[in-house]
């Protein structure tokens, strides 16, 4: 393949990767005018987040896995091709209900799809071209954050909510006409249907009755459901959907707890700031887009000043300082919105690169995959968790936001303890390239 079709292919695998992104971030913005306009149950705004990125958390390691089973193209393909129809039913919706599977349906596809890029990236470049070619993930996905939120707010404006859904349609057709351009690879695995099955109806017995507030008894099976999928993936010898042996790494289990709380503040918050916006002070859809903005560039700043400078210098110590400016801008927030926003941006851009740096630094070259898929898997699990919770929250108290924002700082006191847990005795100055997370603005 020469260097130009390389390059080209690694366009199509970013703009996949945007794609999904931009489509979370625009509907939490349209998804209170997606509510006006088709009527529902109040609880309908939060599943139309949730029911996207819930099969996509637990989906995501199986996604991989069939990619390694049947050829990385050959899924991308099918999860591009799935996700354009997907998009295509929600755009043409009728009531909520179809919307809604419609969502989830994109949400399994984006599971074949996100997994499936940075196996490709790795068969297209080689050598020097390689660490390029993956530094790009982190520019584009920090711009597909922040615009997505603006681009929602200005195409519900000016034109209609069900043309959110359709701009997937132009970028997927557009990444399917390059994919033939990208280079199949697999490697031998079987794929653990029992496993995936496991992780699916635990998440969803847990996220469930969050959602709806009732049927709470649902609760410990799924939690009792995920430990059952944990035993039996110590149990089975091959084809694991989690390699078990991450768990003797004394801080990777507190990661994933860590990751789960980080990010459900994250995703949480921007729920509530957008319904508070609109439901409560009855402003438009752009400007609610707008108030999101100090979050999203802030953070995108602060990170790439956390990766090039600050990590090196501070190691795992900047988990704090970050956490710590976060939790000084969720207590702000009730009081000073916007430059509250600023300053809890700013705490999660210097979080988020130090955390996957330490997360992942004591990881084997055979368990990164599998490490940096259920990081991912965990973060889009507690993004879902965030939406839940803190939308009920609000929800149920429409008035003020004072109360979200509240409980958004206990959940940030509790995830200092967690990433405490994640240290080593001996932890890394200077982290080693580590793989990108899905998203962290969602």
């Amino acid at each position: 393949m020469t260097t130009s079709k390389r390059w080209v292919g690694l366009i199509a695998l970013l703009v996949a990767e945007a794609m999904n992104l931009l489509d979370a971030t625009i509907v939490q913005v349209a998804a209170p005018v997606i509510h006006t306009d088709l009527g529902g149950r109040t609880s309908d705004i939060q599943w139309f987040s949730a029911a996207y990125t819930l099969p996509f958390a637990a989906l995501l390691i199986t996604g991989g896995r069939l990619g390694d089973l049947f050829g990385r193209r050959r899924m991308f393909r099918i999860g591009v091709t799935g996700f354009v129809l997907a998009s295509t039913a929600c755009a043409l919706a009728p009531q909520a209900g179809v919307l809604i599977g419609a969502r989830a349906v994109q949400g399994v596809t984006a599971a074949l799809i996100i997994p499936q890029t940075i196996g490709l990236i790795r068969s297209s470049f080689s050598g020097p071209e390689l660490p390029k070619a993956l530094g790009t993930i982190g520019p584009v996905m920090g711009l597909a954050g922040i615009s997505g939120p603006l681009l929602g707010g200005f195409i519900t404006d000016v034109s209609s909510w069900r043309v959110v859904f359709l701009v997937n349609v132009p970028l997927g057709l557009a990444v399917l006409g390059l994919a033939h351009i990208l280079p199949e690879s697999k490697s031998a695995a079987r794929v653990d249907l029992v496993g995936s099955v496991l992780l699916v109806a635990g998440t969803a017995l847990i996220v469930y009755p969050i959602l709806q507030s009732t049927d709470w008894w649902l609760l410990p099976a799924g939690v009792a459901v995920l430990g059952l999928c944990l035993l039996q993936q110590r149990r089975r010898q091959d084809g694991r959907l989690i390699e078990t042996s991450l768990f003797a790494h004394r801080g990777f289990g507190p990661a994933l707890i860590t990751s789960a709380l980080f990010f459900a503040v994250m995703s949480g918050l921007t729920l509530v700031v957008v319904l508070h916006q609109q439901l409560t002070l009855h402003h438009g859809v752009m400007r609610s887009s707008l108030t999101l903005l100090p979050w999203s560039a802030v953070s995108g700043i602060a990170s790439l000043v956390a990766g090039q400078w600050l990590v090196g210098r501070l190691g795992s110590k900047l988990m704090y300082i970050g956490l710590g400016v976060l939790l000084v801008g969720v207590g702000v927030a009730p009081y000073a919105l916007l430059p509250a926003l600023a300053v809890g941006g700013a705490g999660v851009g210097l979080f988020t690169t130090a955390f996957f740096t330490e997360a992942l630094h004591r990881v084997q070259p055979h368990e990164t995959g599998s490490a940096a898929g259920l990081l991912n898997a965990v973060q889009q699990f507690g993004g879902t968790l965030g939406v839940a919770g803190f939308g009920s929250v609000f929800l149920h108290h429409p008035a003020t936001i004072d109360r979200a924002f509240w409980v958004a700082a206990g959940v940030v006191v509790v995830t200092l303890g967690s990433a405490h847990l994640m240290r080593s005795p001996r932890s890394p100055r200077l982290g080693r390239a580590v793989p990108e997370p899905a998203s962290t603005a969602r």
